[in-house]
């Protein structure tokens, strides 16, 4: 019964980790109502973000680590930084520039399917059957809902999708490059560490390319970034690193279909939009692609 109740707490906050990262499309959609563009929203959300992973680095600085860390993991933690964090949030919030929240979920999504293309390119990892279909699935259902977007939005809705297409397939490549990594600094101090070069990236991109001045928004703007520092950045992290540990990693990747389903609703409510019965239906085949991956990779991992 304790077991079941874990697992049960495992799940509640996994979703609720899931939802709160999913809100941050739609916080940053917001955002860009008061004329706001991509490289300022995303400084925002690094300002507010910066004092609680410093934080965080401090307090876990004297963590146990398996081994000790080499010059050469530092230079590799830097890179994976810049890659996994920095571009791949730049790219996706120059995406939502062009492109609703609710699409811009649903290409994000695609990244374990990429995931898997990389292991087989850089690793030498085998894809099964079952996964092969999975991806055929996935981008089956992008097809679908991207086709019937463009349609509707007129052809700058490729860029949009090119860019968080790019921010999936930095996202993925960080996936890929940092596991082995990971065991050596601890979850905690490798993601404050990722995060806080991911930081300073974007305030000296800032700093080179902006000649907006970050203090001339209406309050509400800071108010939508502190938002997105906090409930869409910060506390999810935690949320679903916990969630991971109580349930695993393959129990969470299908806690994870949630994470389109909650953007669609979000976007509803707070920026009406809409989706056509085609692009539902799109969403669904990319979900049931997405799942099937996770159930694969849950199968492997029993197996070995």
């Amino acid at each position: 019964m304790k077991s079941r109740k874990k697992f049960v707490y495992g799940i509640l906050l996994g979703i609720l980790g899931i939802v709160l990262f999913s809100s941050k499309a739609v916080m940053v959609k917001l955002v860009y109502q008061y004329e706001v563009d991509a490289l300022s929203a995303l400084l925002l959300r690094m300002l507010f973000s910066f004092p609680f992973y410093v934080a965080i680095a401090y307090f876990y600085r004297n963590e146990k680590k398996q081994v000790a860390n080499s010059k050469k993991d530092y230079l590799w933690l830097v890179f994976f930084g810049f890659v996994g964090y920095y571009l791949a949030s730049y790219f996706d919030f120059v995406g939502l520039t062009y492109i609703k929240a609710s699409l811009e979920r649903i290409i994000l999504f695609v990244y374990p399917t990429i995931v898997l293309l990389f292991n087989k390119l850089f690793l030498k990892k085998s894809i099964t059957r079952n996964q092969k279909l999975a991806i055929f699935i996935t981008y089956v259902g992008i097809i679908i809902t991207f086709g019937s977007e463009v349609s509707i939005s007129g052809n700058h809705a490729y860029l949009g999708g090119f860019f968080v297409l790019l921010s999936a397939i930095t996202y993925a490549s960080y996936l890929v490059g940092s596991g082995w990594l990971i065991p050596k600094f601890g979850v905690m101090r490798f993601t404050a560490y990722a995060m806080l070069v991911s930081c300073i990236c974007v305030f000296v991109h800032y700093g080179i390319i902006s000649k907006i001045n970050i203090v001339n928004y209406p309050w509400q703007v800071y108010v939508l970034g502190l938002f997105i520092a906090v409930f869409a950045t910060v506390i999810p992290s935690f949320l679903v690193s916990i969630s991971i540990k109580l349930i695993n990693s393959s129990n969470f990747a299908v806690v994870a279909g949630i994470g389109p389903i909650s953007t669609i609703v979000l976007a509803v409510v707070f920026l009406n939009e809409s989706l056509t019965p085609l692009q539902i239906f799109g969403t669904i085949v990319v979900i049931s692609g997405i799942l099937l991956v996770s159930k694969s990779n849950a199968k492997n991992k029993n197996e070995v």
